[in-house]
């Protein structure tokens, strides 16, 4: 959970190195001035980076508090210039990076994207392909010597080349992942099923060629609507006479019924009765308590007191 908050509520503060990142989080240390919206200079794996603060971190919300790292200083203006000059070079570090792998042979990938460290000193370039054992060595040996920074070629999935490469969705809007979302979360069949949805791969499937990620959008609320309403082929007793589930119509919490005279029927919810249900507690309760004394379970006690004569 992360929440803005005065500093002295927490010593953990979550940053984001790109517009749509995930949230890393690191320690506040000696800088009481930082505040969310600030960009501050953090040292992590892939060398010194600049990014922006957030929010404040709750305590009991910090993932991992061993080994944090603490913010090194607040950023200036040349920081942020200098990340501009780098951000321009990307596109030509990205041409140069496919015009070398051009020429070591490297047909079977597919590079989408560079990316500067704000003063320059580290490159990421990420790439695609579908050949699992594709060796980019010698192509990173390259470019370490002719682009004069320290470079990274890695590979990413298919959701993160459908978030780089934008464009939209099924929907007609702009794709998700690279409108707001930080983090891709899991999604399963079983999450269309609940919701009702066709399970035809053009439905179910984003451009990506996974699972849409706005399946989890409603799944929570799916499933618990369906708690309080009858499954299909359960029999039901409504005010226009009693029938069977055809279908759950979640989103209006109503039920279309086949009554018994062949007629259909919507019915929602709070008409409902549950008679297979009824019919079972009315079946227990004819056949008596076997507990006897006090108990207060509503059922019949004559057939218990028979027992024990």
């Amino acid at each position: 959970m992360t929440v803005e908050m005065t500093y002295g509520a927490s010593n953990y503060v979550g940053i984001r190195f790109q517009k749509l990142g995930k949230l890393y989080h690191f320690r506040l240390g000696d800088h009481k001035d930082v505040n969310p919206g600030d960009h501050v200079i953090v040292d992590t794996k892939r060398g010194r980076q600049l990014g922006q603060v957030v929010a404040f971190i709750e305590p009991d919300s910090v993932h991992r508090r061993s080994g944090l790292k603490t913010i090194r200083r607040v950023a200036n203006p040349r920081d942020l210039v200098m990340k501009q000059v780098w951000e321009a070079k990307e596109l030509d570090a990205l041409i140069s990076c496919r015009e070398r792998a051009d020429e070591l042979g490297i047909k079977d990938a597919k590079f989408l994207k560079a990316e500067y460290s704000f003063d320059g000193s580290w490159l990421t370039i990420s790439y695609t392909s579908e050949n699992k054992k594709l060796n980019v060595r010698p192509l990173q040996k390259m470019l370490n010597r002719v682009l004069r920074s320290r470079v990274e070629v890695r590979p990413v999935g298919p959701r993160d080349v459908a978030k780089i490469m934008g464009g939209y969705g099924a929907c007609g809007a702009p794709r998700c992942c690279s409108t707001f979302l930080t983090e891709f979360s899991p999604v399963s069949i079983k999450m269309a099923k609940a919701q009702g949805i066709s399970l035809s791969p053009q439905e179910i499937t984003g451009m990506c060629g996974r699972l849409r990620c706005c399946l989890v959008y409603e799944y929570e609320q799916y499933v618990e609507a369906r708690k309080h309403l009858p499954k299909r082929g359960k029999r039901v007793d409504t005010p226009y006479g009693k029938g069977k589930v055809l279908d759950v119509r979640v989103l209006r919490d109503s039920v279309l019924i086949a009554l018994e005279g062949g007629e259909r029927q919507e019915v929602f919810r709070h008409e409902l009765d549950p008679l297979d249900e009824l019919e079972a507690l009315q079946k227990k309760a004819a056949e008596g308590c076997s507990h006897g004394g006090d108990c207060s379970c509503g059922a019949k006690k004559g057939k218990a007191n028979e027992t024990r004569e």
